[in-house]
C-alpha cells in the first residue's frame, strides 16, 4: 500500500531541522534555555503609537478600502481556519492593519510589527532567513544581542503552540499558522523595548520561513492565550484608539494602569459588555451581540443567529486585525435588504474596485443625503456607530463598509471600531467602549 504524502508541516519541521544544524556555527550563542517563563509574570505599563498600514501610502479612498477588503477575507480565513483544521493548507497571506514600533534585544534594535487582538505569538523575522519579506531594516540577528536566549523544548510556552518539535540545538521550534499564511521559525527569549519601557525575557517567535504573499516585518499578539503579550506580562487591562482608517494620523496602545477608562479622563459616555470565553479557540475575544437596528428598524435576526455554540462554532469575535465586518451571512442579507429599502439611492455595482456588495450612487449635492443610524445591540451596552464607521464615500458613491462571512461566524472589524477607545479588562472579563478622538488621545 502507498503510503500518504507528508504533510506541509512536517515537511516544514525537517527541512527547518536540517538547515538549523548546517547552519549552527552562525546561530549558536552562549546563552543557557529557559525553562519555563510563565512562571515569570511582571507587571509593567506604556503606551505605544499606532500607525494604519496604508498611511504613508497616497490611496484614494476606493483603493484603501478595496485593500482593507482583501485583507479581511485573508483574516476570516484564519478564523475559518481554527474552526475547521483541515484548510490548514492555505499559504497566501494578509497584510496588517495596525502597527506598532517596538525594540528588540541588547542592543536593542527597532522594528515595527502588527497589532494583533486575533493571535497569541509574538514574532519577527531574524537572520539567517530562509524565507522573509522585505523589510526596511536588517533582520534581526540574535547571535548580536546579549540578551537572547533559546527556548527549551520542557518550556511551557514551547508545549503550548499548537505545532511544535524540538531541535538539537536550538530547543523549542514552531510552526505558527494564520489560515492564509504561516510563519516557521525558532522559540527565544529577549528584551523588548516598547516606548522606552524595556520588558526582559519575552518570549518571541525567530522567523525564518515567513510564507504568502503580503506578511509584515512581524508581529504583537495580543490574544488571550499564553503566548500573547498580555499573558506574558501578567496585565489584565489594555486598551486601543485607532484613528481614522483613511487617514494618515496615529492612533494609540495601552498596556497596564494607563488602559482603563477611569484613568483615561476623556470623558464620554462609556458601554460595557462582558466577554465570553470559548473553549475551543481560546485565544479570540468574543462579544454577545443580541441584535441590530438600522434607522428605527430592529432587524428580524434569530436570536440564536450570533450565539456562540457549545461546540465552538458561530459567535461574534471583536479583532483589531480584521479591517471590514463580517456578519453571519443569514443576518448580513437582512442589513443588505433595509439599507436597500432606506437608502433611496440607486444602486451601482462597484465591487471590482471596492470589494464591497452594496454601494449607492451618490448625487451631485450628497450633503443632503440621509443615512440611517446604525446601531450594535451588545449585552448591555448598545453601540450607535458614527456614519463614517460604516459607510465609505469617494468618486460619487457610497458604499456599505460591511460582509457577509459565508458562515454563522461573525467579526467585529477594526473600520467599525476607529475613534473609539475599546478597553479590554481581562480582570473583570468586560470590554468597553468610549467614543474618542483617537489622534488627539
Amino acid at each position: 500500500m502507498a503510503s500518504s504524502p507528508p504533510s506541509l508541516s512536517s515537511l516544514l519541521f525537517l527541512t527547518l531541522s536540517l538547515i538549523l544544524i548546517s547552519i549552527l556555527p552562525a546561530l549558536s550563542t552562549s546563552h543557557q534555555a529557559l525553562d519555563d517563563h510563565q512562571d515569570q509574570l511582571m507587571k509593567t505599563s506604556f503606551k505605544i503609537t499606532l500607525n494604519h498600514i496604508d498611511s504613508s501610502g497616497n490611496f484614494t479612498n476606493s483603493e484603501r478600502i478595496y485593500r482593507a477588503v482583501k485583507r479581511s477575507s485573508h483574516k476570516l480565513q484564519m478564523f475559518l481556519t481554527a474552526k475547521h483544521p483541515k484548510l490548514r493548507t492555505t499559504v497566501y497571506a494578509g497584510e496588517g492593519e495596525y502597527l506598532m514600533n517596538f525594540s528588540i534585544g541588547t542592543p536593542p534594535k527597532s522594528y515595527y510589527g502588527t497589532m494583533d487582538t486575533g493571535s497569541d505569538l509574538i514574532w519577527t523575522q531574524c537572520q539567517p532567513c530562509l524565507m522573509c519579506v522585505p523589510q526596511p531594516v536588517p533582520l534581526f540577528d540574535p547571535k548580536k544581542s546579549s540578551s537572547f536566549s533559546n527556548v527549551s523544548c520542557s518550556s511551557k510556552l514551547c508545549l503550548d503552540l499548537k505545532i511544535s518539535d524540538c531541535n538539537p540545538f536550538y530547543g523549542c521550534v514552531y510552526i505558527y499558522g494564520y489560515g492564509s499564511g504561516v510563519t516557521s521559525g525558532f522559540l527565544g527569549t529577549e528584551t523588548f523595548t516598547f516606548e522606552k519601557v524595556k520588558v526582559p525575557k519575552v518570549t518571541f517567535g525567530c522567523g525564518l520561513f515567513n510564507l504568502g504573499a503580503g506578511f509584515t516585518e512581524g508581529l504583537i499578539g495580543l490574544g488571550r492565550g499564553p503566548l500573547s503579550l498580555v499573558s506574558q506580562l501578567g496585565e489584565p487591562t489594555f486598551s486601543y484608539c485607532l484613528p481614522s482608517w483613511n487617514g494618515s494620523k496615529h492612533g494609540t496602545l495601552l498596556l497596564g494602569s494607563h488602559a482603563s477608562v477611569n484613568s483615561s479622563g476623556r470623558g464620554g459616555e462609556i458601554k460595557t459588555t462582558p466577554l465570553i470565553q470559548n473553549p475551543k479557540h481560546p485565544t479570540f475575544y468574543y462579544l454577545s451581540l443580541e441584535g441590530i437596528t438600522i434607522g428605527s428598524t430592529r432587524l428580524p435576526v434569530n436570536k440564536t443567529t450570533f450565539a456562540l455554540n457549545a461546540d465552538g462554532y458561530g459567535g461574534l469575535i471583536i479583532d483589531s486585525g480584521t479591517p471590514i465586518t463580517r456578519l453571519a451571512e443569514s443576518a448580513y442579507i437582512l442589513v443588505v435588504e433595509e439599507f436597500i429599502s432606506q437608502v433611496k439611492l440607486p444602486l451601482v455595482d462597484a465591487f471590482n474596485y471596492t470589494g464591497l456588495d452594496l454601494c449607492f450612487k451618490l448625487p451631485s449635492n450628497h450633503s443632503r443625503v440621509e443615512i440611517p443610524s446604525l446601531v450594535f445591540h451588545f449585552k448591555d451596552a448598545d453601540l450607535d456607530l458614527p456614519r463614517e464607521n460604516y459607510m465609505i464615500l469617494d468618486s460619487g458613491i457610497m458604499c456599505l463598509a460591511m460582509l457577509g462571512s459565508g458562515d454563522t461566524l461573525s467579526i467585529f472589524g477594526n473600520i467599525q471600531q476607529q475613534n473609539i477607545l475599546v478597553v479590554h479588562d481581562l480582570y473583570k472579563e468586560t470590554l468597553s467602549f468610549m467614543p474618542t478622538e483617537c489622534d488627539k488621545f
